[in-house]
């Protein structure tokens, strides 16, 4: 790509730093940082507000406007439940957000196959490659998943840290990203694998990764969408009752594809093998 062509992504995350940093912070904090920094201090801030937006604004609709409706008192987690996992997250948020700055990088530099403008490949290409960017990440995100389970070291200095919340009253959207942050980084890496993979388009590529903490944020709130064929919080909920279901992280093809499906409707609960 030519320094021209490069030149475009740069003024598009040049354009979110402003939108986002400008709006909430004075011009002298962050206008002298480097390009990078700056990036990164914009994804710091839409990475908290993303979480703790919809995090409240989901525990307040499923735990009080819609109390005793999805769940009986004594399964709703407690206070001290959720400031722990806000406590876990925030510690891995600077962490997390590192991964879109680097991915932001990259693109901005020509390494990855991103394109600026769906009108360069025209909406059927642009939709072919999102369906292939999306079937990869799955199945990234899956294999990812199902190795920090298996492989005993990295489920055991990573990922347990996530599997503490065992239980229904234990879970909450906040939970979402309460994880050891390299744990996080890793099941969220498949994105960024992709884009040397993939043509991406560059926007799309941006709002999917932060899509993500509004995903995460659904499937721990142990409501059953019942909306087949997506891996929604019935499933994940099992998932961390059994220890051994439901890797998946969109959609439920991989597990069941792979053997590891267990539906809802067999076992609401699950048990802890």
């Amino acid at each position: 790509m030519g320094e021209e062509y490069l030149q475009l992504f740069v003024e598009e995350t040049s354009l979110y730093n402003r939108i986002v940093l400008g709006n909430l912070l004075p011009f002298k904090w962050w206008d002298p940082l480097p390009h990078l920094w700056q990036t990164w201090l914009r994804n710091y801030i839409a990475g908290n507000l993303l979480y703790f937006v919809s995090g409240f604004l989901w525990c307040f609709y499923v735990y009080y406007l819609k109390r005793n409706v999805y769940f009986p008192k004594d399964a709703i987690p407690t206070n001290k439940a959720m400031a722990l996992q806000i406590y876990v997250a925030m510690k891995a948020m600077p962490w997390y957000t590192a991964l879109p700055t680097f991915s932001e990088y990259m693109i901005e530099h020509g390494w990855t196959k991103c394109y600026s403008s769906i009108a360069e490949v025209g909406w059927l290409a642009y939709i072919t490659y999102l369906v292939i960017y999306l079937t990869f990440v799955e199945f990234g995100i899956y294999w990812m998943h199902r190795e920090l389970h298996d492989i005993k070291p990295l489920y055991k200095y990573l990922h347990a840290t996530h599997h503490i919340y065992n239980k229904q009253n234990t879970l909450s959207p906040f939970a979402g990203l309460a994880f050891n942050p390299i744990d996080g980084i890793l099941q969220a890496l498949p994105h960024t694998i992709a884009l040397f993979i993939v043509p991406t388009h560059f926007t799309t590529h941006i709002v999917l990764l932060f899509a993500e903490g509004i995903w995460t944020a659904n499937i721990h709130d142990c409501i059953d969408g019942n909306l087949w064929p997506i891996m929604g919080a019935g499933y994940h909920t099992i998932h961390h009752t059994t220890y051994r279901h439901n890797y998946g992280h969109f959609t439920i093809w991989m597990d069941w594809l792979l053997g590891t499906l267990r539906d809802p409707k067999d076992d609401a609960g699950g048990k802890k093998m």
